[in-house]
């Protein structure tokens, strides 16, 4: 099976260095070009995935369980397209809804395994962990704020200035 680019950086970063926010970026953009507006599509269920543990994992509880919650709806709605990308997607959302119990027990964060069934998929993520240094299934590193705090760090300066010039075509004014 051959299968997106940016579903098996998705894996990588999910499984690596457990980078969530850039599973979210990869993904999302993937998503976008794809199946633009389909907010019932698989690929935001994912997307939901690795958000609700970068919320659970920097301690915000309730932004993490209304994402887990979400994630969850769009697993039961979407089995056939994820146990095509090779997941067990019974087993995710029970995985799913076992962290949602773990946070109204207040037990802290721990990385996941997602349940792939695909042993060529798993080779290939790992392959591809082992060429960018990271290690395959590594739990993530609480001390590394830069990781933990990746949305507050990044360079909003691109999107601050489309934002400004699409409020400016929008009025009428020449963009910046």
């Amino acid at each position: 099976m051959v299968y997106p680019e940016a579903y098996i950086e998705y894996l990588m970063y999910f499984h690596g260095n457990r980078d969530y926010f850039e599973c979210h970026e990869v993904l999302e953009e993937y998503w976008k070009e794809v199946d633009p507006g389909n907010r019932t599509s698989h690929w935001v269920g994912l997307i939901q995935v690795a958000v609700g543990f970068y919320h659970y994992r920097r301690g915000n509880l309730t932004g993490a369980v209304r994402t887990f919650n979400k994630a969850v709806k769009n697993i039961e709605g979407n089995h056939k397209p994820l146990t095509g990308l090779g997941i067990d997607s019974r087993k995710l959302h029970a995985m799913m809804e076992e962290t949602i119990h773990q946070i109204g027990e207040n037990q802290p964060y721990h990385s996941i395994i997602l349940p792939l069934t695909d042993a060529s998929l798993s080779d290939q993520v790992q392959l591809r962990c082992r060429k960018n240094g990271y290690i395959w299934c590594s739990e993530s590193d609480l001390t590394n704020s830069g990781l933990i705090h990746r949305h507050s760090l990044r360079d909003r300066t691109d999107v601050i200035t489309e934002r400004i010039n699409a409020l400016r075509k929008k009025r009428g004014g020449p963009p910046e």
